[in-house]
């Protein structure tokens, strides 16, 4: 099955070799000048700039034996694999500091790496009116286009993921598409048995890829673990495996990415409860919490809905809404997950346990909103990133089309 709206693109031998060549040349550019600053640190010498790794470890490195085939691939892939080792320590010392979510410090990269990638700007590659797309020192490559740009790309991601795939992730500058103004919104209670209950009792399954997928992946797991290690059998079953993984995920990404613009075409503003996927995921629920993709549905939720003039909300996740009475507002204590239904105490309400913690998710959301509009006006929101996609750090509001080559 091919991901919602993406279309295809096979490399050729001499292209499949000389991507293979650029992504080694970004990962020992990387690795090299990650070490270079390690070691700076270790010694108790100063933070090794950007001009001076470039000089000692890309421009002087061509002129060694030991790097001569740095030249082979676009300075492009080079310089740029320096910049985003700049942005991974700018993202580690922001962590630290407290402007942004902490985050590891950046790490060697290896070939045996399941994604590889390289990153180039407007000076390495174009959008041929044939339809290919010119990567400098690799070739024109072949896209079967599902849609236009809708603006000239500012860079472009190649990358190849561990099911022998590559892709074309392209950053373009775009304006929001705002849809008509609604008078609706809606809680959304996200769950293992149902997906998702909304507020107005509407219970979405949860369509489990990775269950039904078990028995498969169970057999050709065992197939895989039979062949001699190092060997070209093993080589292919490893293959075969990786790609059934990415039917998976190429079939729950695409659910997920249905379900939730129907939402955001259907309301004006959506809230949900902010979980604690990390910590549930070390439960004996992780396989079913992975397999459910909360994250990647929220994160979808809150792009799509600035994209689209929408309003997305989380209310915290300490909110007993499974233990209040939507109807009279009466906190009626904790329940065990076995109790679906309850009765509440003061009015006398049967409650629906999913669907009244929806309706307290909306009333939260709605008290949060109506808090959240004294400040409104006061600072530009920005479109969050979509989610797995490759692209710049936005000016303003920025979108991704993604272009899936295999």
């Amino acid at each position: 099955m091919r991901p919602l709206g993406v279309p295809e693109f096979d490399p050729d031998a001499p292209q499949c070799r000389a991507l293979a060549q650029a992504f080694g040349c970004a990962r020992v550019v990387w690795n090299d000048c990650l070490r270079a600053r390690k070691e700076a640190h270790a010694a108790g010498l100063p933070y090794v700039s950007s001009a001076e790794l470039s000089k000692t470890h890309i421009t002087q490195a061509k002129r060694t034996p030991g790097r001569a085939w740095l030249a082979d691939v676009s300075a492009v892939v080079l310089q740029q694999s320096l910049r985003d080792l700049d942005m991974a320590f700018k993202n580690f010392f922001d962590g630290i500091k407290g402007k942004r979510p902490r985050m590891g410090a950046p790490r060697c990269k290896s070939k045996k790496d399941t994604r590889q990638s390289i990153r180039l700007n407007t000076n390495a590659f174009s959008v041929q009116d044939n339809g290919t797309v010119y990567v400098a020192k690799v070739g024109n490559l072949k896209v079967k286009w599902s849609r236009p740009l809708p603006a000239a790309p500012t860079s472009v991601t190649v990358i190849k993921d561990s099911a022998g795939r590559y892709f074309l992730s392209f950053v373009v500058d775009t304006d929001p598409e705002y849809l008509p103004v609604l008078d609706t919104d809606t809680g959304v209670d996200l769950g293992l048995g149902h997906f998702a209950v909304l507020s107005d009792g509407t219970k979405v399954d949860s369509p489990r890829f990775l269950r039904r997928a078990e028995k498969k992946l169970k057999k050709m797991q065992k197939a895989l673990s039979r062949k001699a290690k190092g060997s070209n059998n093993r080589a292919k079953a490893r293959a075969k495996v990786a790609r059934q993984h990415a039917r998976v995920a190429d079939r729950r990404r695409d659910w997920l990415h249905k379900l939730s613009t129907d939402l955001i075409r259907d309301n004006q503003a959506i809230y949900v409860e902010d979980l604690a996927v990390k910590g549930l995921a070390r439960t004996r629920l992780a396989k079913s919490v992975h397999d459910a993709g909360w994250s990647m549905f929220v994160a979808m939720l809150d792009y799509k809905a600035a994209k689209h003039g929408r309003y997305f909300g989380k209310i915290g996740r300490f909110e007993p809404t499974s233990q209040v009475c939507s109807v009279c507002g009466v906190k009626d204590g904790p329940k065990p997950l076995t109790v679906r239904e309850w009765t509440c105490q003061e009015c006398g309400t049967v409650h629906d346990r999913d669907v009244n913690a929806a309706k307290n998710i909306r009333a939260a959301g709605r008290a949060d909103r109506l808090n959240a509009s004294q400040s409104a006006g006061k600072t530009r929101a920005k479109v969050p990133a979509q989610r797995v996609e490759a692209g710049n750090h936005r000016k303003g509001q920025t979108t991704q089309a993604r272009i899936l080559a295999h």
